[in-house]
């Protein structure tokens, strides 16, 4: 059984009430999807990199679908969940340390996560062979990767489906239907599996991408 606790098909910016933008994100809805780049040059590193928090939390088992277009590369698009303060805070706790965008603050700062780096064009490396990595923090632990079929912007065709099931300690990634990565946080790595948290979104610049029919469900 599942209970759906945020829907939004990214159309309008009356879409974003609630999200919370950390880094020099800019949105914009040209094409009735949710686009969103980054309004810092890509020279300035991390800086120029963002993480938009959705609005809504999950309490433990969670499944989490949108439809993805890149539209420019190069860059990285990734998904947090199960994010919180090391303490158990919410990571919008006003007592956590500001956060930028910069991705140590996320990987080694004051929150625990997982992170699903689900489209990797930023470096020549990553373009010549397309992962999905998954990691978990707090800390910089590789735990899993899987084949990522998603095309290159420039053979990028309509919207693609990506849905990300968290269920127990069990992750798995579908892209466009097709079971790309199975895992199972046994917690041997960075402590106990972590459960519940906010959900964010996060890109490198300079990808330009667009985000619509954004679901998340308890299951």
């Amino acid at each position: 059984m599942t209970t759906t606790i945020h829907r939004s098909a990214l159309s309008g910016p009356g879409d974003l009430a609630g999200w919370h933008l950390e880094g020099p994100a800019v949105t914009s809805f040209p094409a009735g999807r949710l686009r969103l780049e980054s309004g810092a040059e890509p020279g300035e590193g991390q800086a120029a990199n963002f993480v938009a928090w959705l609005p809504v939390t999950h309490e433990g088992d969670v499944r989490i679908s949108w439809s993805f277009r890149p539209l420019h590369e190069p860059g990285l698009a990734m998904i947090f969940w199960a994010a919180r303060g090391r303490g158990g805070q919410d990571v919008l706790d006003p007592a956590l340390p500001t956060r930028s965008g910069e991705y140590e603050q996320y990987h080694s700062g004051a929150i625990h996560a997982y992170h699903l780096s689900y489209y990797r064009r930023m470096w020549p490396s990553e373009r010549a062979l397309h992962t999905l990595n998954v990691r978990k923090s707090h800390g910089f632990h590789l735990v899993a990767q899987g084949p990522d079929p998603l095309p290159a912007a420039i053979d990028a065709e309509g919207d693609h489906r990506i849905e990300l099931t968290w269920r127990g300690a069990e992750l798995t990634v579908e892209v466009a239907g097709l079971v790309c990565l199975r895992w199972t946080d046994d917690g041997g790595v960075g402590g106990p599996a972590r459960r519940g948290g906010r959900i964010g979104l996060r890109q490198m610049a300079p990808l330009v991408a667009e985000y619509s029919d954004l679901l998340v469900e308890a299951i």
